[in-house]
């Protein structure tokens, strides 16, 4: 049965009271009545286009808002909602039409621009997808979600300079935002400045995340009359990286290590396990705090701890690396078995913290984006004595180094 003029005023009355309320679901059944009463209101179709992108239903919200667009070609809001449906698609291509048609209607939104960007990004053309970002900036140079994503692409190309000074202009407006602090002190603390870099990292820890922390007191530094407990914040004590700052961090404070299993017969520092009770102890650190709660700098590093197994070097070199080594060498690639290598090379990875802090000549090859821990610089490290870190892409920087082995 078709619906009067006033029945169709009465739904859409009812609906747009329940939608400003924030009731979408209770709004969407009743746009949906009006909409097919009118398939040709552009209007109609966009208000219900609407609710459903509000709901999460991106699906069914393409259709009535490529009709709407269609309807309304001179309403930039139009094209922006469908723009932004197109997206969560992934439909990057489609949604970057429609974000044209929005821009020659509007073409001082930032807004626009900004998801512009946002699709060109998503496409892979990061020049235009920057210039899409400084072009909404151009409108509102404090736009936050443009000045993030252009830091974002700043850095990735090595201006750190720009990146630095959008993250700077973002937290002038949000000085508390974890998300922008911890970006800025990754920044600087890829280029060494840990002297500023350091404290903004802490802000990981204000970030809801995947991360595991003992039922203890956060030590901040202080004299303690109890037992300290350092820990490796991975939720997978059993992972790389959890091993990793495991053999690479602690040092330099008295206190237990909470480690992995396969690692207690190597540590000759006391140790714990993941669950085990924490009577006896007052307070807690991750083990990726300590350079800033004791001050650390890559110019003065404490030296790490004693192991229980010494080096007994063989004719064989250790081999930790995805890439084939050269013919002719004795390779060894059982971790295990490190402590009988002369020499051992590979990826920053538990195997070359292993083998250079038992003081045998180690390799670490630097990826395209390592852990700001290793410093800036490739050559000698400042975290062991045997320790010389190569780009991975330097092949005869390594085959040089393979010679004098």
């Amino acid at each position: 049965m078709a619906l009067t003029d006033l029945q169709i005023q009465t739904l859409t009355r009812d609906a747009v009271q329940r939608a400003a309320a924030g009731d979408f679901a209770g709004a969407e059944p009743l746009l949906a009545q009006v909409a097919e009463a009118r398939p040709n209101s552009g209007q109609a179709l966009h208000i219900l286009g609407q609710a459903r992108l509000k709901l999460g239903r991106f699906a069914e919200a393409r259709e009535p808002l490529e009709r709407a667009a269609k309807f309304l070609p001179r309403e930039a809001a139009a094209h922006v909602n469908l723009a932004g449906c197109l997206m969560v698609l992934g439909e990057h291509a489609q949604a970057l039409t429609a974000l044209d048609r929005a821009s020659r209607l509007k073409p001082d939104d930032a807004a626009v621009a900004y998801n512009k960007g946002r699709a060109l990004e998503a496409l892979g053309r990061a020049a235009e997808a920057e210039q899409a970002y400084s072009d909404a900036l151009a409108v509102d140079h404090r736009l936050l979600p443009s000045l993030s994503a252009r830091a974002r692409l700043l850095a990735a190309r090595g201006d750190w300079i720009g990146a630095l000074s959008d993250l700077e202009t973002a937290l002038v407006s949000r000085p508390n935002d974890p998300q922008l602090r911890l970006r800025r002190g990754e920044l600087l603390l890829r280029q060494g400045d840990w002297l500023r870099g350091l404290g903004d990292h802490e802000a990981r820890l204000e970030i809801a995340g995947d991360r595991y922390a003992p039922a203890l007191p956060r030590w901040q530094g202080e004299p303690l009359a109890g037992r300290l407990l350092l820990y490796p914040e991975q939720a997978d004590i059993d992972s790389d990286t959890a091993r990793r700052d495991v053999l690479m961090l602690a040092r330099g404070v008295d206190a237990v290590v909470q480690c992995p299993a396969s690692l207690e017969p190597w540590l000759a520092a006391p140790t714990a396990r993941r669950g085990e009770s924490l009577d006896g102890f007052v307070a807690a650190a991750p083990l990726r705090s300590l350079p800033y709660l004791l001050g650390w700098t890559l110019e003065d590093l404490p030296s790490p701890g004693p192991l229980e197994v010494s080096a007994e070097p063989s004719s064989r070199i250790g081999w930790f690396t995805r890439s084939d080594p050269p013919e002719g060498l004795e390779i060894e690639r059982d971790a295990a078995a490190i402590a009988r290598c002369r020499l051992v090379v590979g990826e920053d990875s538990p195997p070359i913290h292993l083998a250079a802090r038992l003081g045998i000549p180690t390799v670490l090859l630097r990826g395209k984006q390592p852990d700001w821990l290793l410093g800036p610089h490739d050559g000698a490290s400042p975290w062991y004595r045997t320790l010389e870190v190569i780009d991975e892409k330097d092949s005869e920087a390594l085959a040089a180094r393979l010679a004098r082995c």
